[in-house]
């Protein structure tokens, strides 16, 4: 899998992670104001609660993705290392929250009370799991 990983990423296998992690919370980030309007906390001439909805719910497909692309990286690549703790902590949570909201949206078919903490929560762990890793990793250049 590690030949495959630097084959694909041409030997560059961290930046290519860091601007994929980079991606996955830039798209987090327009999550939020997606559900904002989809809740009506944000009222936009040109988008309907509907449309906000629907479209936050592809973006979060998307995102999955990637962060699962990202996550097989960092296991392959990295492993499990003792000095990056709050980094695999992170990251296994936020895998982990991500199934849970899957999970919750799938069966409650995005209905559920849970749904806006499950979503707050994945966004705080991508946000941590990405400056603990790809933040620092562009903060050092």
């Amino acid at each position: 899998m590690e030949d495959l990983i630097e084959t694909v990423t041409r030997g560059n296998p961290t930046e290519v992670k860091v601007v994929l992690a980079s991606v996955a919370l830039a798209l987090g980030c327009y999550q939020l104001l997606l559900i904002a309007v989809g809740y009506g906390k944000l009222r936009p001439a040109f988008l309907s609660g509907r449309a906000a909805s629907f479209s936050h719910r592809a973006v979060g497909d998307a995102i999955a993705v990637l962060l699962v692309v990202v996550a097989l990286m960092c296991v392959t690549l990295f492993g499990f290392e003792d000095d990056a703790g709050t980094h695999v902590a992170a990251g296994s949570g936020l895998i982990a929250v991500l199934a849970v909201k899957v999970v919750v949206v799938r069966r409650s078919r995005g209905s559920s009370r849970a749904l806006p903490p499950l979503g707050f929560a994945v966004f705080a762990l991508l946000a941590l799991t990405w400056a603990t890793s790809a933040g620092q990793f562009l903060g050092d250049r």
